[in-house]
């Protein structure tokens, strides 16, 4: 596992999804891999305090997958040694009444992290060419001057949508913003397990939605969606990572190394030294403490 490297998922050129692999056989045992997966956790909490103290990057961790990729628990299971004041998890549902009052990237910028601080969006504002581009009607809850019909809606709208996003993460990055994008790969057949578990097993029944089974007919209509959005905006700055999903113990600990491995490059972040005149005076203060006793 210690020869997984970012570049081995990382989109740098066009890729065909169906050409890519939804599963990454890793020989090792299953209690191996979680203490892989401990480790990596245990120092991307501590590179998590660093850039707290640093206060100069914010980090942009967004998820993106087919329903059962298992967003959920890779979000549980990466980030659980975080500090709870440096993560901030943003999972995106359907727009409501006062985000429809704005421009579709409205309700994703004012969710970005702090400086010093991590957010996770848990499904992403490329919602906006996947889910919007396979039900083409959403797009007319959102009452955009001269679009009144589905018709109205040309491939012309969907290279606007393309631009908009690309000059989006290129402003956010320019500001500071570590941006890394993961598509968890998921094969049909892998969700089509996953989804008779959620039936079979009482206590995950909660999770099944009739719904599930409507967006799994348009499977191809998706992959062909999710396949263009990567390619057209996997960028030097914001780039696609494409994760093998079809086990989870090996997806989350692929997307943990390669936030830390990526995070890692950058050596300028580091915890602040103290002013010399504060330096200067540390015995002081120290003897001034102690005396109180």
């Amino acid at each position: 596992m210690k020869n997984i490297k970012p570049e081995h998922f990382r989109v740098d050129s066009e890729i065909s999804l169906a050409k890519t692999p939804t599963f990454l056989d890793i020989e090792t045992s299953e209690k191996k891999k979680e203490k892989m997966l401990q480790k990596t956790r245990e120092k991307l909490s501590k590179l998590q305090d660093m850039l707290y103290a640093h206060n100069r990057y914010g980090v942009l961790i967004c998820l993106q997958g087919m329903d059962t990729a298992g967003k959920d628990s890779l979000i549980r299971e990466v980030f659980k040694e975080f500090n709870a004041r440096g993560v901030v998890v943003h999972s995106f549902k359907t727009p409501n009444s006062t985000e429809l009052e704005h421009d579709y990237l409205w309700r994703h910028y004012i969710s970005l992290p702090e400086k010093g601080k991590f957010a996770v969006f848990n499904r992403t504002h490329y919602e906006n060419v996947l889910v919007t581009r396979v039900h083409p009607e959403y797009i007319l809850n959102e009452n955009i001057p001269g679009i009144e019909t589905v018709e109205d809606i040309t491939p012309e709208f969907w290279e606007n949508r393309f631009e908009s996003i690309n000059a989006f993460e290129k402003h956010i990055a320019s500001n500071g913003i570590i941006i890394l994008k993961f598509y968890l790969h998921l094969s049909k057949e892998e969700q089509r397990q996953r989804l008779l578990r959620r039936l079979e097993t009482e206590k995950h029944n909660w999770k099944f939605s009739p719904g599930d089974l409507k967006e799994r007919a348009l499977w191809n209509d998706y992959q062909n969606c999710y396949e263009e959005a990567i390619n057209r905006t996997s960028k030097p700055h914001a780039p696609w990572y494409i994760v093998p999903a079809d086990n989870k113990e090996n997806a989350r600990y692929i997307v943990a190394k390669t936030i830390l491995e990526e995070l890692q490059k950058y050596t300028d972040i580091k915890e602040p030294e103290l002013e010399d005149k504060v330096k200067e005076n540390i015995k002081m203060y120290h003897d001034l403490l102690k005396s109180e006793q």
